[in-house]
């Protein structure tokens, strides 16, 4: 279900934590379908999401494609961090198991956004701290209209 307040597109769905979640990747930061991890998976923030880009209901699909600016948030246990980027006329949001957010410019089918002011090492040390010991992980995409 997408929320729309004042012009903006949220969408929340919920992932996991896992023991072997490092977030130690310096352009990346992923969210996936899995329900696995090996400590090589280090752009990994959450598994057992529901879906890839795919699955992201279409009006905010929409509203990346048509370049707003985006972020996620993501909450685990209380802690939280925030991750900002943009959208894209160029997404092809088409990918079932994965959604990857980006700091190039690099487009992909799990693409969700690109130019992020953080990948999954940039994020707070405690959150990571926090995912790696599972449980359930909120995530928050938002999607803003230009001037908001």
């Amino acid at each position: 279900m997408v929320s729309r307040v004042d012009g903006c597109r949220c969408y929340k769905f919920k992932a996991f934590g896992h023991r072997n979640i490092r977030a130690t990747h310096r352009s990346t930061l992923e969210v996936t379908v899995e329900e696995s991890l090996t400590p090589r998976g280090d752009c990994i923030v959450g598994v057992k999401a529901p879906h890839g880009a795919s699955g992201i209901p279409e009006g905010v699909k929409d509203a990346l494609r048509r370049g707003w600016r985006a972020c996620l948030v993501i909450v685990a246990h209380g802690v939280s961090d925030v991750v900002c980027g943009w959208g894209d006329e160029r997404l092809m949001l088409s990918n079932e198991g994965r959604m990857i957010f980006r700091k190039s410019s690099y487009i992909d089918p799990a693409t969700v956004f690109i130019n992020a002011d953080k990948s999954a090492g940039d994020l707070q040390r405690r959150l990571i701290g926090e995912l790696s010991m599972g449980g359930e992980v909120v995530f928050i995409l938002t999607a803003y209209p230009p001037g908001e």
